[in-house]
């Protein structure tokens, strides 16, 4: 694709607000306190922050995003939850647009994935429809200084797939000088009764701040837990132990019934900071 390419937003109007204005007082919102970058985790080398409509889940994004350090580079990993494009996709070139203006890729960054994983395709049919990196795009664009960044839709489940991604992200982010964070959206355990997704979401969020990729991905799959990004998350925590990462933080957890009050068939949400 060429550098001037420019995906237009997919969800603008839907999952936050179409109009600049708007958009910047839901955001500011959902930040909650002081909108700027904060000291309170200066050695994040990623997150975990949910990508529903921001009416319900945008405070538990919010709470991760306003506790990040200023940094200008960012991968952001998400679930291609329509199975549209390659596999593992990327873009390496062009702008994103949102109603608050362009945020353009990083093409130097993504060469270097794509070196250490050669799988990794240069997509942009993954990436049209995709909401999961879209959303998060508002808050970077809101807290942070102007950056750059590499979206990744992930459509493997396997746990060898996972873990290669995690170590390709994790060769090519040691070898540069300014390390971008590594943004993995999902949401957790999808419509069952409160009660139920709040122990199943937690047995997750457990293996999560345990640093365990594996153990992760055991307990979904045991416990047949619907997190939708649990392979961004399982690929960024295989790339964060390697890069060194100490501990797992859990910033905020909610549920849709928290906003919407119907606790029969929710959606779990947890903002978590590694470093």
């Amino acid at each position: 694709m060429c550098a001037t390419a420019v995906r237009s937003p997919a969800v603008a109007g839907r999952f936050y607000p179409g109009e600049r204005r708007a958009l910047e007082r839901e955001v500011d919102r959902c930040l909650g306190a002081p909108i700027q970058p904060s000291a309170s985790f200066p050695d994040a080398l990623g997150c975990v922050v949910p990508h529903a409509g921001y009416m319900y889940s945008g405070h538990v994004a919010g709470a991760v995003y306003r506790r990040l350090p200023a940094r200008q580079r960012f991968l952001i990993l998400g679930p291609n939850h329509f199975g549209r494009g390659e596999p593992l996709a990327l873009m390496s070139e062009g702008q994103w647009l949102t109603p608050l203006g362009p945020a353009s890729l990083d093409a130097t960054f993504a060469l270097a994935l794509q070196q250490h994983l050669p799988s990794l395709a240069d997509d942009a049919v993954a990436h049209a429809a995709e909401h999961s990196l879209e959303v998060q795009i508002p808050f970077l664009q809101r807290v942070m200084p102007p950056f750059t960044f590499v979206p990744v839709a992930i459509g493997v489940s396997d746990f060898p797939s996972l873990e290669a991604l995690g170590h390709a992200i994790a060769q090519a982010l040691a070898a540069t000088h300014e390390r971008p964070l590594i943004v993995a959206s999902s949401d957790m355990n999808h419509y069952e009764p409160d009660a139920i997704t709040r122990v199943k979401d937690h047995e997750a969020i457990e293996q999560i701040l345990a640093l365990d990729p594996l153990g992760l991905y055991d307990v979904i799959h045991r416990r047949d837990i619907s997190m939708c990004g649990y392979g961004p998350v399982v690929a960024m925590l295989t790339a964060a132990r390697e890069l060194g990462a100490r501990r797992a933080t859990l910033i905020h957890y909610a549920t849709s019934a928290d906003t919407s009050g119907d606790r029969s068939a929710v959606v779990g949400y947890a903002g978590i900071i590694i470093e």
